[in-house]
């Protein structure tokens, strides 16, 4: 338990973060990384050379210093961060590592300024943070093993089919290496991928949004390669995954995870708002939904054009055969051979406003997935437009201390 003074001492240093904290995050990872080369297999490296780990890292402790008083404010973000961990294999005897480093970056980016208690303080708050997490993530390991085909750590799979969904987009069907079952999950969550990468010479994972419904089998993803712009380099696991991995080769998995999932017992109406590669928990959510033909379910995507959205042949069969469904598509690029009302609905970015007489439903829940800054401006939007802030659920997929 953390003492009044501890508590005042974090508050009171908390503006450094604000204002140095891109220092000290990035003396955190140069010591950090130098001593412990092996925690490159964790640490996401693109994130690490483009200065986003740092930035989330800075960030979250801020987060944490703030609220300090009222830790239950951070614990949709504190789930989020275990399950991320989770996913990634992360293991108790790491914090200590992660602590020490801590430290000694903040004492380095404060010199003097660093008085024995303040540096007490932070040490002991560190401590009561990850031993909360530790905690949520003990029982996260817990619950994967003991499902029907679960497991912890990671597991062999083998990939039984590689099947391009659009000129960006490629889905994996992963089946285990051991041929035994695979654990359920719910429709939103996803699992992590490990492979080795030659280009850096370590073991890159990243996570990826189960875009099936459990079979109880396999698992598919479906996977955006990133990048190749001037402003954003290739993504090192998403091209090799498109571009060396085949049918029959292998890649260690993790068990399911994650807070992004839908409410399979509800009955009230269902929106879905996703932009480019965030369309794939989304379809996990959708055929899940769909089996309750009494639940309203709202489909709102957008993509630059046809060549590029995934899966859009099957989303028009599905408005066909499902009466309560409805899907609203925007292309902010189309080509010339796209036809509105047939290909897509509106031109330019999805625009919750321009499609509110169809989305906005009593009492509906509203999920969003894809890039920070799309899901900002359909949270923002829809608040304004009256939606509780309760009926709006997202995720991010990016870095913070581990992950992505």
């Amino acid at each position: 338990m953390l003492t009044q003074k501890t508590k005042d001492t974090v508050k009171a240093t908390a503006p450094i973060l604000a204002a140095r904290g891109q220092e000290i995050i990035q003396h955190f990872y140069k010591s950090l990384l130098q001593d412990n080369p092996d925690l490159k297999n964790i640490f996401n490296i693109a994130h690490q050379q483009m200065g986003q780990q740092q930035e989330a890292l800075a960030r979250a402790v801020y987060a944490y210093a703030q609220n300090i008083e009222q830790p239950q404010s951070l614990a949709a973000l504190l789930r989020g961060i275990a399950n991320k961990h989770a996913s990634l294999g992360v293991r108790p005897d790491q914090y200590p590592i992660i602590g020490e480093h801590l430290l000694k970056a903040f004492k380095e980016a404060l010199g003097e300024a660093a008085t024995d208690d303040i540096v007490s303080a932070w040490a002991q708050a560190y401590g009561n943070l990850a031993d909360i997490l530790m905690g949520m993530e003990s029982e996260l390991y817990e619950e994967s093993v003991e499902k029907v085909g679960g497991w912890k750590g990671w597991r062999e799979f083998v990939v039984r089919e590689k099947r391009p969904e659009s000129d960006v987009i490629t889905s994996f069907i992963l089946e285990p290496a051991d041929g035994g079952p695979v654990a359920t999950f719910e429709p939103g969550q996803y699992i992590g991928v490990a492979v080795q990468v030659p280009a850096l010479g370590v073991q890159q994972i990243r996570q990826y949004s189960i875009s099936d419904l459990p079979n109880g089998r396999t698992y598919r993803i479906s996977v955006k390669r990133e990048g190749g712009s001037e402003a954003q380099p290739p993504g090192y696991v998403s091209c090799l995954l498109h571009d060396h991995v085949n049918v029959g080769d292998a890649v260690k998995v993790s068990a399911p995870h994650g807070t992004f999932y839908i409410d399979v017992n509800a009955t009230t109406p269902i929106v879905l708002i996703s932009g480019g590669v965030g369309l794939t928990p989304m379809v996990s959510m959708l055929k899940r939904a769909l089996q309750d033909p009494n639940r309203q379910v709202i489909f709102v995507h957008g993509a630059r054009n046809s060549r590029v959205q995934a899966m859009r042949n099957r989303l028009r069969e599905t408005v066909a055969e499902y009466p309560n469904f409805k899907a609203v598509v925007y292309y902010n690029e189309p080509l010339p051979t796209d036809v509105q009302g047939k290909d897509y609905d509106y031109p330019g970015f999805v625009d919750v406003r321009q499609s509110a007489d169809t989305i906005l439903l009593p009492e509906a829940d509203y999920y969003i997935c894809g890039p920070i800054p799309f899901m900002r401006m359909q949270h923002d939007t829809l608040k304004d437009l009256g939606i509780k802030e309760t009926n709006i659920h997202y995720e991010v997929f990016g870095p913070d201390l581990f992950a992505e």
